[in-house]
């Protein structure tokens, strides 16, 4: 049962310390405590709830959602984030308490539900409100001047108004990436022994009621295990020898399919808890997967599982120097004076060249007008995008069609390396998501908890850059005074 409030937001001198004094109002905390507009992110939070529903009162969206805020930011476990925020007085306002309690607030298995209630969807939701608010200065979506031509400026950067109405204005920088999930490398035949092992334990539960009264089927564990390590453990083990190896394993995994078989006959599945039942349905899939590219001599099939625990997860060809193949999430977001939002999140290796089209779109339905230049690299430079920037007036980065003379190929490549230069800003926030923050490897283990995870890490990289740009006016008013005061004494 969710009950909603009148108003998420408190301020810091509400805030009781039984031992005295108050908050500090420059605080971090204090200060993206009020950015959040935690009473819109309420609005759809409570539609996850039934509204017949009865039972214990859910805790509310500024818990829920500041608490994964707490934790992706600093790349806390679920115990850790609840034990951070039980010490911490900054946290617990931050959340929403309105006193400083030393016990934990709330358990940390309750980490997962909030991850799963909260969803991608109502997080990038918040994060566009967040970031309209911040490009528009608080004006009224009819009036709002919309982004700025330049990228990367401490304000965030608007032109001045004008009296004529602009169809044209701004930069769209649009780019995909992947956000690698917690999965040890994926090979066949680690895969296939893996799935071995974890139908031996189904077999030893699914028998265990007739122990004494049946025979136990024979899985030769012992052998297989051998096998396996022999390969396994070779440093750099030939093509003809893996195969070898997969084709033993395939055989065992098959065997102990059917023994399941058998054995459901006489008992059923009743046996088996939720995650080892649903273990079964993926080593079945797996193993079909397995087998047709064994038999056809291939190394790729559609949606190719590569982890069991983790079956969404699929392998990402990027071309990259460092890993050419990656397995996670793909992401394509697009970046508007600094500001990244998602646009397109899928788990399948899609062509991020299908997202510019909706992405421009939903450019002219944040802003009210079409930008006048779209950067990207080459793979969104196809014939269809193409035509369809020419017919809307915009620039797509990248030379144009046709040999140019000499003059103009040397404004071409003045155009193309500047367009380059700004590009990089898009760049620098996967960098900065990866490197500082926990885009670069997503420890979230289900579907739907892992695509909240991943919006979570551009709602914190927004929310940083707001805060940034919140100190920057503090301590440029802090010198300008602190000149002036100077220049009065002199």
């Amino acid at each position: 049962m969710y009950k909603k409030t009148e108003n998420q937001l408190t301020f810091s001198d509400d805030f009781f310390l039984p031992f005295g004094g108050k908050l500090n109002k420059d605080n971090r905390w204090v200060l993206l405590a009020e950015m959040i507009p935690w009473w819109k992110a309420e609005e759809k939070y409570a539609k996850a709830f039934k509204k017949t529903c009865k039972g214990q009162q859910a805790f509310s969206v500024r818990i829920a959602l500041g608490s994964l805020y707490i934790q992706e930011r600093h790349g806390f476990s679920d115990r850790e984030t609840v034990q951070q925020i039980t010490e911490n007085p900054y946290l617990q306002y931050f959340i929403g308490l309105p006193s400083f309690q030393e016990k934990a607030p709330f358990d940390h298995s309750l980490m997962t539900h909030f991850r799963k209630r909260l969803g991608v969807n109502v997080i990038n939701e918040v994060n566009e409100w967040i970031v309209m608010e911040e490009q528009t200065g608080g004006q009224d979506d009819d009036d709002h001047e919309g982004p700025s031509s330049g990228q990367g400026s401490a304000e965030g950067g608007f032109a001045p108004e004008t009296s004529e109405k602009m169809t044209h204005k701004g930069k769209l920088l649009l780019d995909a990436t992947c956000a690698p999930a917690d999965i040890a490398y994926p090979t066949d035949l680690g895969l296939l022994n893996e799935a071995r092992e974890k139908l031996e334990h189904i077999i030893d539960v699914l028998h265990a009621p007739f122990r004494g009264e049946k025979s136990k089927p024979r899985t030769y564990r012992k052998a297989a295990r051998k096998d396996y390590l022999a390969v396994a453990k070779q440093r750099r083990a030939g093509a003809r020898k893996i195969r070898k190896a997969v084709g033993k394993q395939l055989r065992y995994v098959g065997r102990d399919l059917r023994i399941i078989e058998e054995l459901k006959e006489h008992g059923g599945l009743s046996l088996l808890s939720r995650q080892e039942y649903r273990q079964l349905l993926v080593i079945h899939e797996l193993y079909r997967q397995q087998d047709e590219m064994y038999r056809t001599k291939i190394h790729r099939v559609d949606d190719r599982i590569v982890s069991i625990s983790q079956p969404h997860v699929r392998p990402i060809v990027r071309g990259k120097a460092k890993a050419n193949v990656e397995f996670g999430a793909k992401v394509a977001i697009s970046v508007v004076d600094g500001f990244a939002l998602i646009e397109k999140l899928d788990w399948d290796n899609y062509n991020e060249g299908i997202t510019l089209q909706e992405s421009i779109e939903n450019y002219q339905k944040r802003y009210g007008f079409y930008p006048e230049a779209v950067l990207a690299d080459k793979i969104y430079r196809n014939r269809d995008n193409l035509s369809y920037c020419k017919r809307l007036g915009i620039r797509l980065s990248g030379p144009k069609l046709g040999r140019p003379s000499k003059e103009e190929e040397m404004d071409q490549k003045r155009l193309v390396h500047s367009d380059a230069s700004e590009r990089n800003a898009i760049e620098g926030k996967f960098g900065e998501g990866k490197r500082r923050y926990g885009l670069g490897l997503i420890r979230a283990r289900l579907h739907e908890s892992s695509e909240t995870v991943i919006a979570i890490q551009f709602l914190i990289m927004n929310l940083e850059r707001k805060l940034r740009a919140l100190f920057y006016h503090f301590f440029r008013e802090l010198f300008r005074g602190f000149t002036e005061r100077k220049i009065f004494v002199w």
